[in-house]
């Protein structure tokens, strides 16, 4: 990703007041089992000292003693979604390597200085890796690996790297891409509703993908946004669901963290997607399907290169399909066979790399071309999206 990314959020959406009801049903429902390891205590760690101690202290390691990995998480491991996903991936490496490896994580940190609060007292704990799994994690992270050379720090979804600083994300626009191809087919009022979080290239890059999706299958679809500028915020989240069932979607999608979405979906009767992971018990009778990430196998290969001495920091790490990190899964049985059968084409175009989803032509929504006819994206223009495709209304936040 670049600097483009760095969101504008003075401008807000206005939203109606959830009722308090609504909002303890959605958090209630969001309470997968916490992590058997020991956490971090966010308390301590908000309040640990802004001076780092010794680089070398801090990452001295025992020839005897486990690789000590610490992940730093915007949500709760209980959101159903993007947290909920990444500590999958954590217990994925506990599973790989056993007790050559001792992981821990904080949860719930916000954007901004605490999170550099929080790295520094991870490394001064003696950890050896440290993953965050926020954008706005970069630049605190940033900060604190400069005065931790020795510590290494992985960054989700962000687009600096240092010597030990390194990026990696997941093609959340191919699970995006996916659902749509499914939403165009269960749509009966050709209108789709999503519910953004913060108006970056990643999540314009997902609610273009999803309509690019949905128009594959039915060119008659129009996409409705609603932005709540939060990644986790249950009672906005189905605020926004509500505001566009009453606008007319009837199959909802999110680039938000909870599972508020689906559940509001089932709650007024229209379908939608899950996100990040599996959501179908958040909403059976309204699951369509579930855009997943699977952050298993980039987790277990850094941490088999620590532990094999060869991690180097990359620019960005940017797994998708191909290489097993995204996926769409337990599809309802209602959807139709045809639809059933693209979505097969697309999957197996995206592994075997036949199949291009930012291939032109493709306009925008003032009808300018922005991918000319047989041209393919390549990844600096996916990283700087910064506009609607054709057939997505409203104006992007902060757009001139």
């Amino acid at each position: 990703m670049n600097p483009s990314k760095t969101p504008d959020l003075r401008k807000r959406h206005w939203l109606r007041a959830a009722s308090g009801t609504l909002a303890a049903l959605v958090l209630a429902a969001c309470s997968p089992s916490t992590p058997s390891t020991d956490k971090a205590s966010a308390a301590s760690a908000a309040s640990a000292a802004a001076a780092p101690a010794s680089a070398a202290s801090a990452a001295a390691t025992s020839a005897s003693g486990p690789l000590k990995v610490a992940f730093i998480y915007v949500g709760p491991v209980g959101d159903g979604g993007w947290t909920f996903a990444h500590d999958n991936g954590r217990k994925a490496i506990e599973a790989e390597f056993g007790d050559k490896v001792q992981t821990s994580i904080v949860e719930s940190v916000p954007e901004g200085p605490d999170a550099e609060r929080v790295a520094r007292d991870l490394a001064s704990q003696g950890n050896h890796l440290v993953f965050g799994t926020s954008f706005g994690f970069m630049e605190p992270m940033l900060k604190a690996a400069k005065d931790f050379p020795d510590v290494k720090f992985e960054h989700a979804t962000g687009y600096k790297t240092a010597a030990n600083f390194s990026a990696y994300d997941s093609r959340t626009y191919e699970g995006a891409y996916m659902a749509g191809v499914l939403a165009g087919k269960m749509t009966k009022s050709n209108t789709l509703g999503v519910v953004a979080s913060v108006p970056i290239p990643e999540v314009l890059r997902n609610i273009n993908s999803f309509t690019l999706g949905a128009q594959s299958t039915n060119p008659n679809i129009k996409t409705k946004v609603v932005w709540i500028n939060s990644w986790f915020d249950p009672s906005k989240e189905a605020e926004a669901t509500t505001a566009l069932i009453n606008g007319g979607a009837d199959v909802l999608f999110q680039n938000t963290d909870s599972s508020a979405v689906l559940q509001t979906a089932e709650k007024m009767g229209k379908r939608g997607f899950g996100w990040d992971s599996d959501m179908t018990q958040y909403g059976p009778k309204a699951h369509i399907a579930s855009a997943t990430i699977n952050w298993g196998p980039y987790y277990v290969k850094t941490v088999r290169d620590m532990l094999d001495g060869k991690w180097q920091p990359s620019q960005q790490a940017w797994w998708g399909v191909k290489e097993g990190a995204i996926d769409l899964v337990s599809i309802a049985e209602d959807v139709p066979q045809d639809a059933k059968d693209k979505l097969a084409e697309v999957k197996q175009g995206l592994k075997d790399g036949t199949f291009a989803i930012w291939k032109g032509p493709i306009a925008d929504q003032s009808g300018k071309e922005v991918l000319a006819a047989g041209q393919v994206a390549d990844d600096k223009f996916l990283h700087g999206i910064n506009f609607y495709v054709k057939g997505v209304e409203g104006t992007v936040p902060g757009a001139k």
